[in-house]
């Protein structure tokens, strides 16, 4: 279904304000819980969300044929985005992360190219190199010790995981109905990451306080189930690699959010990675005009003209 663009960029607006307010939302609340029940707990009742909208639809969950669908993209969308970005924002503080996070779109326009076969140019190439220098300039501190080594890593690994499941669930829409898919995945990435914390971390550390109620449900409703289905919706309607492009808006809202009311520091280094990830972000998705077929002939044909001549 083609909607207007107007609805397109609404929701497009909503995504990126929703997002841009949730590593310092989420930086918050992880004060007061460890970070894979706090992971887990939002997840877990994000797909309670979810559910409870899909449910006149139950009849389309068709799991026998589908569960392959369902437990991969839980793999990469819930558990290894979500668990990796929760872990990682103990190690980060939240602006930076959230830039290293927002690689994926370069990261989606490579996958996109291998697996969906969507264009590859040069253009796309230098805005991947370009990418990849942003994500050097913000680690660079890293490396000496100033910001930590293994948040870097963290950072960059969830951006993989996320750009994996965008692509895969592209790959495979028509295969499952896109909202039972999107609460599925959550029910069971959030339940294996309630469970790794429920072994690993202890329920006592939570600190039942209006920051961590506030942040457990902004995460829920917003985060989680209204954020992933305007995603979703975008991803599945357009072409994943520009669609993507648009989320380079949120890590400059994040460390905006970040900066007022957090207090984080706006460093040089910081600019120059945010610059070059957004010009990458904007080249790999480069809208590159395609040769008038009428003209070229005409070319071809002056051409050969010339040459017997």
């Amino acid at each position: 279904m083609k909607h207007s663009p107007a609805w397109t960029a609404l929701r497009i607006l909503l995504l990126v304000v929703i997002w841009g307010a949730s590593f310092s939302v989420y930086k918050v609340a992880l004060n007061y819980s460890p970070p894979l029940l706090f992971a887990g707990v939002r997840t877990f009742l994000g797909g309670v969300i979810l559910a409870v909208f899909a449910w006149p639809q139950r009849h389309q969950i068709r799991w026998k044929q589908s569960w392959p669908v369902y437990v991969i993209s839980a793999l990469f969308n819930v558990v290894l985005f979500f668990g990796l970005q929760t872990v990682g924002l103990s190690y980060l503080p939240a602006g930076l992360f959230s830039v290293l996070v927002y690689l994926e779109p370069v990261l989606v326009g490579l996958f996109a190219w291998m697996w969906l076969g969507e264009i590859m140019n040069w253009w796309k190439v230098l805005g991947l190199v370009l990418g990849f220098a942003g994500v050097a300039s913000i680690s660079i501190d890293s490396l000496a010790g100033h910001l930590s080594l293994i948040g870097t890593v963290i950072g960059i690994f969830t951006a993989i995981a996320w750009a994996i499941g965008t692509v895969y669930s592209k790959k495979v829409q028509g295969r499952t109905q896109m909202l039972w898919l999107l609460a599925i995945q959550f029910l069971l990435g959030g339940a294996v990451l309630t469970g790794a914390g429920s072994l690993t971390e202890s329920w006592a550390a939570i600190t039942w306080n209006g920051p961590f109620l506030f942040g457990t449900l902004y995460a829920s409703l917003f985060g989680i189930a209204a954020s992933w289905s305007i995603w979703f919706s975008l991803v599945h309607e357009g072409e994943a690699s520009r669609v993507a492009a648009f989320t380079f808006f949120v890590p400059m809202i994040s460390v905006l959010v970040a900066t007022l009311f957090l207090h984080e520091p706006f460093t040089p280094k910081l600019v120059i990675g945010l610059v070059a990830i957004v010009l990458g972000i904007y080249l790999v998705n480069r809208k590159v005009k395609k040769p008038n077929l009428k003209q070229s002939a005409e070319v071809t044909e002056r051409r050969s003209e010339a040459s017997c001549n």
